[in-house]
């Protein structure tokens, strides 16, 4: 039986998700389950939740919590990431407030723009001390990573450690169920293909027993009779570029110059656009998180678990049986996807079986759909590059580069506005050594050459 990892296990209702996920197989019950995280308090939660979860499916593992993360990984065959570096606050906090005082809003802030740069340059060298140790405890292990800002975590992950990772979300499996629901179909029996980068990947088909659905979907959408209110950027994206996109209107609304415009309040209203939806979010976790506490305390148990659509347990399940499954992953581009540069963080199929984790190649994107990627591309590259290289300059060059920022603000207040975001943040980003010009010889596998 393996032995997995939780990594930030204090994320209890996550964890919650997965770990009832891996006990759900049988021939993963019997499993050695490591609860890791840095705030004790959490972690005796979370190990209250597991036994709990073992409790509900009549599951037998070996549970530890520990915050010794030597303990945590010692001969892990897998390793979650699910933790959150610098927390809603003040961490959160900051990448919001802070660029509101130059005019520039965000919506969830944790994949792209100036929100998605900090908490990758916050959580990027958590990851690869936690790689470090892992190259000497457990070196064969398979991390799964689900902490965004997926992409740019993934993409370090792979070209700054030798360690096998794939990164991982939910929106892939979810997305399109609206849009066959609106047509009359079933989401359960549609059959699809999609690719891209991580929150914004393409539904390139969209088939129904053989049948395209996009037709059917695009009446319903121009004609108005499909129109919810909590969709309209997608939508509208849809009907321009010809294609659905994975992540949510309130995601993909900061990842583009359209939407977000600090003078255009009727576009707001229009597209019915969610801002500072993620500080919100997080105090609702924090809620969610204080009745599990409560009621972990008082030993209620769980009934009535059920697998979720999370391709964690999937994958551990696939790897150890050899009964193979395919999931969406985010892997390096090695020739995955021809139109996106060599190297960068791509979402695309992956075949799982005993022989670990196999990405599908997926050829050429539409070509509008590529340039889409390559504009945020660009910024996940360059926050990369700045972490592995520790040179500071190149996180100005992704600022400047971001697509909503650059819409929004000179250059002189995004250089102003990176200083300010640096020192605010303070020791939760280790020091950058000062360079005048970057150094392109960067050994990270991001296609420079060396």
């Amino acid at each position: 039986m393996p032995k997995i990892t939780l990594v930030g296990a204090g994320s209890v209702v996550f964890a919650k998700n997965i770990l009832s996920d891996c006990l759900s197989y049988p021939e993963l019950a019997d499993s050695t389950i490591a609860l890791f995280d840095i705030d004790p308090n959490r972690l005796k939660t979370a190990e209250a939740m597991a036994a709990q979860v073992a409790k509900a499916w009549k599951a037998n593992p070996k549970i530890y919590a520990t915050t010794d993360p030597v303990e945590a990984f010692e001969d892990a065959d897998y390793a979650i990431f699910m933790f959150q570096v610098g927390g809603y606050e003040p961490s959160t906090v900051i990448d919001f407030e802070i660029p509101k005082k130059y005019g520039l809003r965000q919506t969830i802030g944790d994949t792209l723009g100036i929100g998605g740069i900090f908490r990758a340059l916050r959580t990027i060298p958590q990851m690869l001390q936690y790689a470090a140790i892992m190259e000497d405890v457990c070196p064969d292990v398979t991390v799964l990573n689900y902490v965004n800002p997926m992409a740019m975590n993934t993409w370090a992950m792979l070209a700054g450690t030798p360690l096998k990772t794939i990164g991982l979300c939910h929106s892939v499996q979810g997305s399109y169920r609206h849009l066959a629901e609106a047509v009359g179909v079933n989401p359960d029996e549609v059959n699809y293909t999609c690719a891209g980068i991580n929150h914004m990947a393409w539904y390139l088909t969209l088939e129904h027993n053989g049948e395209d659905l996009y037709p059917a979907i695009f009446e319903k959408v121009e004609s108005g009779e499909y129109d919810p209110d909590w969709d309209r950027v997608r939508l509208d994206m849809m009907l321009r570029l010809g294609y659905y996109i994975t992540e949510s209107s309130e995601h993909f609304s900061e990842y583009n110059p359209w939407f977000i415009k600090r003078d255009r309040p009727e576009l707001i209203e229009r597209f019915n656009i969610p801002l500072d939806e993620y500080p919100r979010r997080c105090v609702d976790q924090n809620k969610w998180w204080q009745n599990l506490a409560a009621d972990m305390a008082a030993g209620k148990g769980f009934d009535d678990l059920q697998r979720t659509s999370e391709y964690g347990s999937r994958i551990i399940h696939a790897i150890e049986t050899g009964q193979p499954t395919v999931i969406h992953g985010n892997v390096l581009n090695d020739r995955l996807i021809d139109n996106l540069p060599e190297g960068c963080c791509v979402e695309v199929p992956c075949l799982i079986d005993k022989n670990g984790i196999q990405p599908m190649k997926v050829g050429h994107l539409p070509s509008q759909l590529a340039a889409m990627n390559r504009t945020n591309i660009n910024v996940q590259e360059l926050t990369v590059l700045s972490a592995l290289t520790n040179v500071k300059q190149y996180v100005y060059h992704a600022a400047m580069l971001d697509p909503h920022t650059a819409a929004e603000l000179s250059l002189d207040q995004i250089w102003a506005l990176v200083d300010d975001l640096f020192e605010a943040h303070g020791d939760m980003i280790p020091l950058f050594r000062e360079h005048e010009h970057g150094d392109d010889g960067c050994g990270c596998g991001c296609g420079h050459h060396h």
